[in-house]
């Protein structure tokens, strides 16, 4: 299909809700239109403002039952390979005869940083996307925003947002759980969490992200990771996949049992980012998941002759959820994070 040339402002169009006991309707997602029992593909168009347009490639998979509408989101940071085509490679495996309900994917977000190879940021504007809702009238990465609130996040019912370690980031999977504070929200975010099966579960606070801008408007989120310093490891791959379609079991979007298989998670009460304090060459000495007490040595940095000027040590006691995985250091970058383990914030009656 070619590039779009227009820009529909209501193109999220839901003809009949898919609630349950209501009959499946055509849903239009930018230029993706899947008529019932249909799968399109699209672009989410975001239109030239005080810089260049951008297309957001966009999957629109409508089921032959009704059921839930969940957005699958990926490539905020467009250098997080394994998330981006993890979503492309489950939208190939999912049938619309098999789905109840409606799958909005969209595989890659910040198009520009997947281009240019750019970690963190969009390099149209020097910003990160994000920020909901968004601006009509701001830059790019604001204009992206918008987009994908008024079109996407609004008119799902729930949400997935998916990251994994930069260029030059190494991490193993872990995911974000949100506390919102309204029990029966954060009952079914957390069960979705325990559905896609992640050990490592970091508690957050409410921002301007993808998972907790959805949560303020009642919809379960949840944010997940896995893939790292840019490989596309089959494993990490499979990761996100199958936890993918363990959730859509528990919404009731695909047939069978959704498997619970986190029965003891860790979760990380506070997370500790260590940020390097001298510019030269970064040497970890710890790998994702090891764990660290305070003051410990988790890496040293040497000037460009190999003359070791700073060791880096934890400032606090807890587990290694991220190290940089590159030997460039400047003043003010990250070389770890730090996950202060804490307790199950539903108490014992909420332990898995």
């Amino acid at each position: 299909m070619g590039r779009p040339t227009t820009f529909q402002t209501t193109s999220f169009a839901i003809l009949l809700c898919l609630s349950a006991g209501v009959k499946a309707a055509d849903v239009t997602v930018g230029t993706a239109h899947a008529g019932i029992g249909q799968k399109a593909t699209g672009y989410l168009e975001v239109p030239a403002g005080v810089d260049a347009a951008t297309n957001l490639p966009v999957i629109v998979i409508n089921g032959a039952k009704a059921g839930p509408t969940l957005a699958l989101i990926a490539g905020v940071h467009g250098t997080e390979y394994a998330s981006s085509l993890a979503l492309a490679q489950l939208a190939a495996r999912v049938e619309p005869s098999e789905l109840a309900g409606t799958l909005v994917i969209l595989p890659l977000l910040n198009v520009a940083s997947y281009l240019q190879k750019i970690v963190h940021i969009n390099p149209i504007d020097q910003k990160r996307v994000g920020g909901y809702p968004g601006k009509a009238d701001g830059t790019q990465s604001e204009r992206i925003a918008y987009a994908v609130y008024h079109q996407v996040i609004e008119k799902c019912d729930h949400l997935i947002d998916y990251h994994g370690g930069d260029l030059d980031e190494n991490l193993h999977p872990y995911s974000y759980w949100t506390n919102t504070g309204k029990p029966d929200l954060d009952k079914m975010s957390r069960e979705m969490l325990f559905a896609f099966g992640l050990r490592t579960i970091i508690i957050k606070q409410p921002s301007a992200s993808l998972d907790s801008t959805a949560l303020k408007l009642g919809k379960a989120s949840i944010t997940v990771e896995a893939g790292r310093a840019g490989t596309s490891d089959p494993a990490d791959i499979g990761v996100l996949i199958d936890g993918t379609l363990n959730v859509m079991r528990y919404l009731k979007m695909l047939d069978g049992p959704a498997t619970m298989s986190v029965q003891h998670p860790l979760w990380i009460s506070k997370l500790t980012i260590v940020k390097g304090e001298q510019e030269g060459i970064f040497y970890p000495s710890i790998v994702p998941e090891a764990y660290v007490h305070e003051g410990m040595t988790v890496g040293y940095i040497t000037d460009y002759f190999g003359n070791k000027i700073a060791d880096v040590t934890a400032p606090v006691t807890g587990v290694i959820t991220l190290v940089c995985s590159v030997p460039t250091m400047k003043k003010g970058d990250n070389v770890v994070y730090i996950g202060e383990i804490g307790d199950d914030p539903a108490g014992a009656a909420g332990s898995h």
